[in-house]
């Protein structure tokens, strides 16, 4: 089979090291720094916002059931936990979900694309170096 027409191991890394790792991990295995750095800045910002807001959530959550002003019932307490923030609170909450989402996903599709790029380099410099 041609090696163009395959995955090699370093494309299939990078990929899944973006997938299932982190945004931007693959381009630090594949040696692209900087846009390993600012995927992996805007997903950590995110994921970041997003964690301090459901923590919030979930204290304020916590002091009303200390305090009896909801009852300690975990109906009440899923209900009130997956209610929707209002307003420029809800806009953030959903910027910071599409953030990571899409530097997830560019990190995965860019991925694939570098590594590909450099495996017809490496496939290149083969070829001349066997001549």
């Amino acid at each position: 089979m041609p090696a163009g027409n395959t995955l090699t191991n370093k494309t299939k890394k990078a990929v899944l090291l973006s997938a299932f790792l982190f945004p931007g991990a693959g381009h630090y295995f594949l040696k692209r720094y900087f846009t390993a750095m600012l995927l992996g800045i805007v997903a950590a910002g995110g994921l970041y916002f997003l964690i301090v807001e459901t923590l919030a959530r979930s204290r304020q959550i916590a002091e009303q059931i200390l305090a009896g002003e909801i009852p300690y019932d975990l109906a009440t307490i899923t209900q009130l936990a997956s209610m929707h923030s209002a307003g420029s609170d809800a806009r953030l909450l959903n910027t910071a979900t599409t953030a990571v989402a899409i530097a997830w996903l560019i990190g995965m599709v860019d991925s694939y694309r570098v590594g590909r790029q450099q495996d017809a380099l490496d496939g290149a410099k083969l070829t001349r170096s066997g001549e």
